[in-house]
């Protein structure tokens, strides 16, 4: 099951495994798994990495299928970071009407007058822009999509943005359940502890990663995925993932969002039955 991104980039092997394609054998994201699952700590945070292999002229890496063992589970996908886009997307600095007619789309007064007078912007100005209209860039998280149990996934979850609305749409994920919100506590928090101390996050910007949740009436999992947009930083830069960004600095905010999102948790296990859900 992938909730959000691209599906068609998802395969299903053998039991317990699935495929993801990558663009070659030397692609970002298989670099970044093989020195993942080098360090002990934090191969525990990761899915299993099987290692990567070309199949019929298409290249993939085989990792371990995060619902194996779940029955009907219930799952959650959280892009992490307060910048989910690459600096490099960004360079040009071109106005695009195109960007300009997308943002006015969504929200008519966020043109300034500048802007207006242009009828254009910039793809950094735009890519700001749907950052701001999530919770991406003020928690540094923002819930992407989610499944309950015998329910479609819902997706459409991206406008989710102030505390009260994320609280209410985690209670809606978690229901009653004190005894899993625990859980994902304690275990989110291990995973930002293993995050600090890993040589590979001290080296790497890790751009457009998710928290992947999985629960069902036994068990509770999460793990970090998706590392296509990871690189290893410049030299002479140094970043605690938790600064702002400026262009430059590499900073994309992993860790300010593992803060906001762990807060987030543990204010729902704090009211747990003390306030109204939104309903999804």
């Amino acid at each position: 099951m992938q909730l959000s991104g691209h599906p068609e980039s998802i395969l299903p092997t053998t039991a317990g495994i699935v495929r993801k394609r990558v663009a070659n054998l030397t692609d970002n994201e298989v670099l970044a798994y093989k020195m993942l699952t080098q360090e002990p700590q934090t191969a525990k945070i990761v899915p299993q990495f099987y290692g990567a292999q070309e199949v019929n002229g298409d290249y993939f890496i085989e990792l371990q299928d995060l619902l194996t063992g779940f029955k009907d589970p219930c799952v959650m996908d959280i892009k992490m970071g307060c910048r989910t886009f690459l600096e490099s997307e960004v360079t040009n600095k071109t106005l695009r009407s195109d960007l300009y007619k997308k943002m006015v789309a969504v929200d008519p007064l966020a043109p300034t007058p500048e802007e207006e007078e242009a009828q254009a912007i910039t793809k950094l100005r735009y890519m700001l822009f749907r950052e701001s209209m999530s919770s991406s860039q003020s928690k540094g998280f923002r819930i992407e999509a989610l499944r309950l149990r015998g329910r479609p996934p819902v997706k459409d979850l991206k406008t989710v943005r102030n505390s009260d609305q994320i609280t209410q749409t985690i209670e809606q994920f978690l229901g009653a359940k004190r005894s899993v919100t625990k859980e994902l506590i304690k275990r989110l928090k291990q995973m930002r502890m293993i995050m600090e101390k890993s040589t590979f996050f001290q080296r790497h910007e890790i751009v457009g990663s998710s928290i992947f949740i999985v629960y069902d009436d036994d068990k509770v999992g999460a793990w970090l995925i998706d590392f296509a947009k990871s690189r290893p930083l410049p030299a002479g830069v140094n970043v605690n993932h938790r600064a702002t960004w400026i262009p430059g600095n590499c900073e994309e905010g992993l860790l300010k969002g593992m803060d906001e999102l762990i807060n987030a948790f543990e204010n729902v296990y704090a009211s747990h039955g003390s306030r109204k859900c939104l309903q999804i």
